[in-house]
């Protein structure tokens, strides 16, 4: 699979004006967004790091002249300012409501934490402005640390892709679904 990495740009508007549908990655920090995209694309080109917040930028990677993956940074732990959150908090606002090439956001959860208050402030958004999304559980092979953990339905999120993926990179299971809906092999 022909895989380059198209760069990494801080404003929507300097995004490449292509044609190719994407799939964007999101979640909170140290969810595992660029471990899951390297282990879908089954190559290391997304940057994986143990520090929460490592993405800060819009990260594009072109497949087989086809489609975009887009690394979106990760929200709700990274050690940066106020302002600093803000204006990522605008970027990525910017960048669901006007790219029009955006096919799919899958919003990561990480299975052993479950959902919090930063996830569901970004599916209501989501909801509120009609951005089709869809939850993957990642780390799904790992021990379980929440005791109550709230249960993500359709019917609460009308823009939410009804079926629900978990994901393991470190296992590789759960791929599979998320290469069909790209649509690669």
């Amino acid at each position: 699979m022909n895989i380059r990495f198209v760069g990494s740009f801080e404003n929507v508007a300097d995004l490449p004006k292509s044609q190719f549908p994407e799939f964007a990655f999101i979640g909170r920090s140290n969810v595992g967004k660029s471990s899951l995209i390297n282990a879908v694309l089954g190559t290391d080109v997304a940057r994986t790091s143990n520090t929460p917040g490592r993405t800060q930028s819009l990260n594009l990677f072109n497949v087989e002249d086809k489609i975009m993956i887009v690394d979106l940074p990760g929200y709700g732990y990274a050690k940066v300012s106020k302002m600093e959150t803000f204006r990522w908090l605008k970027r990525l606002e910017e960048y669901l409501i006007t790219r029009r090439q955006l096919t799919r956001l899958f919003v990561l959860i990480d299975s052993r934490i479950g959902v919090k208050d930063s996830d569901l402030d970004l599916l209501d958004f989501c909801d509120q402005n009609g951005i089709s999304y869809q939850i993957v559980y990642t780390k799904k092979d790992k021990k379980v640390r929440e005791k109550v953990q709230y249960n993500l339905s359709h019917e609460n999120h009308p823009a939410m892709v009804a079926d629900v993926l978990e994901t393991s990179s470190e296992k590789k299971t759960g791929l599979e679904p998320i290469r069909t809906i790209i649509g690669i092999k």
